[in-house]
């Protein structure tokens, strides 16, 4: 399940880097370097990465010197929510605290809302495409650029 827990670096930049490929040109592949430098995501760490989207089926890559990364499938058909997913289950699972001796007062009703949490937050992950993010960032970037008509 997908919470209301704070984003691990690898989840961040394997999120960055699918952003990075949705918004370049989907006929050329993406060199490593060109996705690290945009993103900001060093270089080593973001080979990893792309080795697990790639085995994971999000990403495809040609070798050679013309050779890169891009998309495995469309971006409209890529979810926020699949990828996050797919990154964390090769992470190990934070442990959980065991209850204590004895239940506090409290306990059931915040467990229900916690949960109700995280089951919304999972929700806007599962429904948002990588083509949506890129069309919100291109609209939010259009309506910064100053208009200097006079």
């Amino acid at each position: 399940m997908l919470g209301s827990e704070r984003l691990s670096h690898k989840c961040r930049y394997a999120l960055r880097a699918l952003f990075e490929l949705t918004m370049r040109d989907k006929t050329e592949p993406v060199k490593i370097q060109n996705i690290a430098s945009a993103q900001g995501i060093p270089p080593r760490f973001l080979e990893v990465i792309l080795a697990e989207l790639k085995h994971g089926g999000f990403v495809e890559s040609r070798r050679g010197s013309d050779g890169g990364y891009f998309l495995a499938r469309p971006a409209h058909n890529l979810t926020v929510g699949e990828v996050l997913a797919f990154m964390r289950k090769g992470s190990s699972n934070r442990s959980r605290p065991g209850k204590s001796k004895a239940d506090l007062f409290g306990d059931y009703a915040l467990s229900e809302m916690l949960k109700k949490v995280t089951d919304a937050i999972s929700m806007v992950y599962d429904q948002t495409t990588f083509a949506d993010l890129a069309e919100r960032e291109l609209a939010i970037r259009n309506e910064q650029v100053p208009n200097y008509i006079i």
